[in-house]
């Protein structure tokens, strides 16, 4: 079993830390064919996260990369990953749709010799995963905690849109807004919590239905993505409550970010999607190539709240008209 060791990025620090393997291609240059693999390329922030993959296995050079689309099926990622095993593939990365329920295809993996790097989403259950990328997800929810105390220092009634079950973004965002803001309960109470499943039509129908069994509006909707804050968002602008309550989402999607820009979501939380994917290749790459194991087994970005004041720090800007 490997120790794991944490290194925690900040991103002032993401473009020192994607130095690893320099530049350019690396210098062993043995044909590779690497699986990389993510919940659904439905949603907007899995595409970007592929697209950067691909991107950075280009630069490294002679990669092929077998692509999959999870389509939000742990039965059809589980099946993807036991073909890539079959087919014999020189490693994997992934950002799998529910933990626990992927360990054991991703223990196959690993039994069968073939190197695994985990993105976004952390499996703890498999001994022998060569390492994980993502964002530091409870940092990014407590950020969201202090980000309402500072919008609303005399207090403020919340209602938390909630993602996938069994996801650990949503857990660990959840547990991070919780972290901040159940240590001041009687001035920050939460009013509503439930799953909206990372979708923007369930973050729609969810809200309106809070809205629909709550007295009084709350004063801030607070969503573990963006789909889910833009469908709140839909949903408060329809019933006339724009300008009452104030959103906050999670990933800085362009949508998001022009959101932001023009007055709809007050922020989102920037957790360097394409930072991730390229350090996670570039460790995977390193590994195969020069045979050693990665400095650290768990690198962790962390997350910043993007608002209006710091736009320009958000990494997808210039994907915004």
């Amino acid at each position: 079993m490997n120790t794991m060791r944490k290194v925690t990025i900040t991103g002032a620090a993401l473009a020192a830390a994607l130095a690893f393997g320099g530049s350019g291609p690396a210098t062993a240059q043995q044909d590779l064919t690497i699986m990389t693999s993510v919940p659904s390329l439905g949603f907007p922030f899995f595409v970007h996260m592929m697209k950067e993959l691909e991107a950075e296995a280009t630069v490294l050079g002679h990669i092929d990369t077998n692509q999959s689309d999870g389509q939000n099926s742990t039965p059809k990622q589980t099946a993807d990953v036991e073909t890539a095993i079959i087919q014999g593939v020189d490693g994997i990365v992934i950002s799998p749709i529910e933990v626990d329920a992927m360990a054991p295809a991703l223990q196959q993996a690993v039994d069968a010799g073939i190197p695994v790097v985990t993105i976004d989403r952390r499996v703890e259950g498999v001994p022998g995963i060569l390492a994980h990328v993502g964002a530091d997800n409870v940092k990014g929810g407590e950020a969201q905690g202090r980000f309402i105390m500072e919008r609303f220092p005399d207090g403020a009634t919340i209602v938390n849109l909630q993602g996938q079950p069994g996801a650990s973004p949503a857990i660990d965002r959840n547990a991070g807004v919780h972290n901040v803001l159940d240590q001041h309960s009687v001035q920050y109470p939460f009013v509503a919590e439930q799953t909206a499943f990372f979708a923007r039509d369930k973050g729609l129908s969810v809200t309106e239905s809070i809205l629909a069994g709550l007295d009084t509006p709350p004063d801030v909707i607070v969503a573990a993505n963006d789909d889910m804050a833009l469908g709140a968002l839909e949903a408060v602008s329809a019933l006339g409550l724009r300008d009452q309550i104030t959103i906050i989402g999670f990933d800085a999607l362009p949508e998001a970010l022009a959101s932001v820009r023009d007055g709809g979501l007050a922020g989102t939380v920037e957790q360097f999607p394409g930072g991730q994917s390229r350090k996670a290749m570039q460790v995977l790459v390193g590994h195969l190539r020069e045979g050693v194991a990665p400095e650290q087994s768990v690198i962790l970005l962390t997350p910043i709240v993007i608002d209006a004041g710091n736009i320009g720090e958000a990494e997808r800007l210039g994907e915004i008209n």
